[in-house]
């Protein structure tokens, strides 16, 4: 829901520094690889009970991910380099709520499993609808300059990324956030659904 309006404040410096790296011989994938290893490192600084410090290689690692689009885009785009930023930021979403169920098992368990429930839910009807809209050739830029296509959603990467800093400042509420934030997932796939049945029933021209 806030991706096209964070994509307004953040593409032009992401642009500026994405220049300069490609004019270096950075790769956006060395910088997709950088940002997932970073989302791990948090994990594990999550899952040995460093949930406040982990959040520098947290945000780290989602700048990262927004750098790497830039950099393709002032060097050399590739449909693989779309393929792995997706990817990596499937496995970075799982890997932020298994550290809080490490983190504390007896507490956080039953309510990560439906968190990442809801994350599949959620994951499958993006990606599907992404496979729909290529076939149609439907395109979008709202949520930036992608190589496959972004639907909007009630819940998209701005809201996970909040929500994931509130799990890191407010470790104990790990449960009540899981819930509620799953819950949003399965309104935003299921709106989804609805928008999905409105669009790719019609026949093509």
């Amino acid at each position: 829901m806030l991706d096209a309006t964070a994509r307004k404040l953040i593409d032009p410096p992401l642009n500026a520094l994405g220049k300069t790296l490609a004019a270096r011989g950075v790769t956006a994938d060395g910088v997709t690889l950088v940002g997932l290893a970073l989302g791990i490192v948090a994990a594990m600084m999550i899952a040995v009970g460093l949930p406040l410090i982990a959040l520098v290689p947290l945000l780290a690692s989602r700048i990262a991910d927004g750098l790497d689009g830039a950099v393709a885009r002032a060097s050399k785009t590739t449909d693989f380099g779309g393929y792995l930023d997706i990817a990596c930021d499937f496995l970075f979403y799982g890997a932020i709520p298994f550290a809080f169920v490490v983190l504390d098992p007896s507490a956080n368990a039953i309510a990560g499993a439906f968190l990442l429930m809801s994350f599949y839910f959620n994951g499958t009807s993006f990606l599907g609808y992404a496979i729909l809209a290529e076939k149609r050739g439907l395109e979008t830029s709202a949520q930036g300059v992608k190589s496959l296509y972004f639907s909007n959603g009630l819940l998209e990467g701005t809201e996970t990324i909040v929500f994931f800093v509130l799990l890191c400042l407010f470790p104990t509420s790990f449960a009540v956030l899981a819930w509620i934030f799953g819950l949003l997932c399965f309104a935003t796939a299921t709106l989804r659904l609805f928008a999905a049945r409105r669009v790719f029933t019609m026949k093509e021209d």
